[in-house]
């Protein structure tokens, strides 16, 4: 299993904007002084040759993103994760999956994909559960 991170430069990022200035404004949460929004892919059924070939192919684009391989999250900076249930389908992840058949010309991989949201400021929990059922 291969797990990959991307996320927009900051200069792209507008649904991180977007998502700041959005909990600002209808929660009220004037502690909050950023968001970052993270794609997670997890692959399974492919060499390590072709997972990078897929990162800098497919989940990525290299001009506009960052790829790690972990999650780096500061001491002021709090996450959590948003994925689609087991059973409900993930356009993303379907979408990666067939393209990556398409690369690699072989078996279609299993592919998962998730968002995570990190904020940066003083989330208390109260604000964090907020945030989530927002």
């Amino acid at each position: 299993m291969n797990r990959i991170f991307v996320e927009k430069l900051p200069l792209f990022n507008a649904e991180a904007r977007h998502l700041l200035h959005d909990l600002r404004e209808s929660l009220d949460l004037a502690a909050l002084e950023g968001v970052r929004i993270i794609q997670r892919y997890d692959i399974d059924g492919l060499t390590d040759a072709q997972f990078e070939q897929a990162v800098r192919l497919i989940l990525s684009e290299p001009q506009v993103d960052v790829t790690t391989a972990t999650l780096a999250l500061s001491a002021n900076e709090t996450a959590f994760a948003v994925e689609y249930l087991p059973g409900q389908f993930d356009q993303r992840a379907d979408s990666a999956a067939q393209c990556v058949q398409i690369l690699t010309g072989q078996e279609r991989p299993l592919v998962s994909s998730a968002k995570i949201v990190v904020l940066d400021g003083n989330v208390s929990a109260d604000d964090l559960a907020r945030i989530k059922s927002y």
